[in-house]
């Protein structure tokens, strides 16, 4: 099995606004660390090489990143060990504090595909009924 991972952000303004610039400029960057970190499966990306241009809800300043590690480890060295820590530490610049539930993990097979879709699923279902094995956060045990 392989652990699947989906959060959104709001953002402050609009991609071509100059709050969002130092983000838009890191975007290549981390995401080539990602792809290039041990246990790393995948990544959702559209033809601009990131997922900021694809639409899963009906807010236009919600963004979506999903992907697939393949252990929990894994990920969370990326997210809070890698070049990723510092924009991670510097999200309060780009966007809107979140009162409900924005990341949600959850166990996919190997080689399985994932949809917006299916994320957006997980995440909701999170939101609406907590950690369970079907969708829960960095704290569940595996």
């Amino acid at each position: 099995m392989h652990l699947a991972q989906v959060n959104i952000a709001k953002m402050k303004a609009p991609f071509d606004s100059p709050i969002m610039a130092d983000f838009i400029a890191n975007l290549d960057r981390i995401n080539a660390i990602a792809e290039a970190h041990e246990g790393f499966v995948w990544r959702l990306k559209g033809d601009e090489n990131n997922a900021t241009a694809i639409k899963v809800f009906e807010d236009d300043f919600l963004i979506i990143n999903m992907s697939v590690w393949k252990d929990k480890k894994s990920l969370s060295d990326y997210v809070y060990k890698s070049d990723h820590k510092e924009i991670f530490k510097r999200k309060a610049e780009w966007f809107e504090s979140m009162s409900e539930m924005h990341m949600a993990l959850w166990l996919v097979e190997e080689g399985h595909f994932l949809t917006p879709e299916e994320a957006r699923e997980r995440l909701e279902f999170l939101q609406k009924n907590g950690e369970t094995d079907y969708a829960f956060g960095f704290r569940w045990p595996l």
